[in-house]
Formats: structure tokens, sequence, C-alpha cells
């Protein structure tokens, strides 16, 4: 499973770089506001320095408009994933993209309906949001598991990329279905490291190591 960071704040984003575990990033407008900064410039930094793919989200809801935003965020870095929102416009725009050898990240999916119509519209990435399900009271990883099967059944190159996720439980449970991508906010990421059981035995470790007097330089 791949896993990109769901953030734009740049400096978490070079801080979890550097463990050689993200494989991407994603953002969306309300986490560029979040950095106070110039969207274009956020996004453009991030690119240099995520190698894989670099969600930006356009904001027009009209297709015309929609395909020129998504056209000048390609411009910026060949990494660019344009996000689009699951809408007539928005998938008429992801096929006029993924024409052109765009990337295009299928946004604000809630349906296995929904990510057939993405895949057959040529989507690269269909970003379910399994956490505002759980939110209503659905299961957001019944909905993982119907893509999942769906894309399998007909052999769709889009991948599943687990979006909305809150919870370790959330990445493990989608990696299990086979969802491809999970994008994963900095604190759940860094959650996955950890267990009382490994602290235990590391502090065992080490204080057995502190009794021998001994030291490895």
């Amino acid at each position: 499973m791949k896993f990109f960071i769901d953030t734009a704040d740049i400096n978490e984003i070079r801080d979890l770089a550097s463990t050689g575990l993200v494989d991407g990033v994603t953002t969306n407008p309300s986490l560029v506001a979040k950095s106070g900064r110039n969207f274009l410039e956020v996004v453009e930094e991030i690119c240099g320095v995520v190698d894989g793919p670099v969600s930006a989200e356009c904001v027009a809801t009209d297709f015309e408009t929609m395909l020129k935003e998504g056209r000048k965020l390609s411009k910026i870095a060949d990494n660019i994933a344009v996000k689009v929102p699951l809408t007539p416009a928005g998938l008429k725009t992801c096929k006029a993209l993924s024409d052109d050898g765009v990337m295009v990240n299928v946004t604000l999916c809630f349906s296995a309906a929904q990510a057939l119509l993405a895949a057959k519209a040529g989507a690269t990435f269909i970003s379910p949001f399994v956490g505002r399900l759980d939110d209503i009271g659905q299961d957001g990883m019944d909905l993982i598991a119907d893509i999942v099967t769906i894309y399998q059944n007909y052999d769709f190159a889009t991948e599943v990329l687990v979006a909305s996720i809150r919870t370790p439980m959330h990445v493990v449970h989608a990696a299990k279905l086979g969802a491809g991508v999970a994008t994963l906010p900095p604190g759940v990421l860094r959650q996955l490291f950890g267990h009382p059981l490994t602290d235990k035995g590391l502090a065992a470790f080490l204080k057995d190591w502190e009794a021998t007097g001994q030291s490895i330089l």
C-alpha cells in the first residue's frame, strides 16, 4: 500500500518524507487555507520535496473553468495530479485531462456507482471518504470493499485512494481489502509506529544494555 500525506504543511511533509514512507501528498483548499500561504507556491514547493503524485484541487464548478484550472495546475510539475470533484463537470474534466496524459484524482466519492463512473472517465485515483461515511452512521470500509471488487472485476487501472482516514485501523482495514493508496493526516501516520509492547520491550533492552556498561561507539 502506498502512503500519501494529507496536508499542506511543508515542514510536516519534509519531516515525514525523510522517513522514506511517503509516496505522495494530497492537498485541498481547506488545508492550503490553514497554511496561510499562496496556493500555487505551496503546491510547487511540495512537488519539489516529494517525487510521487501531489494532488492539487480545482475550485471551479463549471467544466470550462475547471479544465482551464486543471491545465494550469498540471504545468506546475510533472508529478501533479489534478483533483476534481465527482460531479458531471468534474468527470468531463477528468476525461479531458486524462486524454492529455495528466494524472487526475477524482475526489468526494461516497458510492460505488460514483467510483465506477470515475474509472470509466479515466481517473488515475478515486478518493472515497471513509471517515465522513462513518460520521453519518455508514461503514466507510464497506464502500472500499465494493470499489475494490468492481475495479478488479473489470481490470480498471484507477487506484483506490482511501481518504478521510481518522484512525490507524482505517489504514489496516483498507490494506486488508486491497486498496492501493491511503492518504493520511500526519498524526495518523505517526500513530502507526506506536504500540505499548514495542515501548516496553525497548525499555527492557536498554535497561539490560546499560547494565553491561558497554558502548557500541
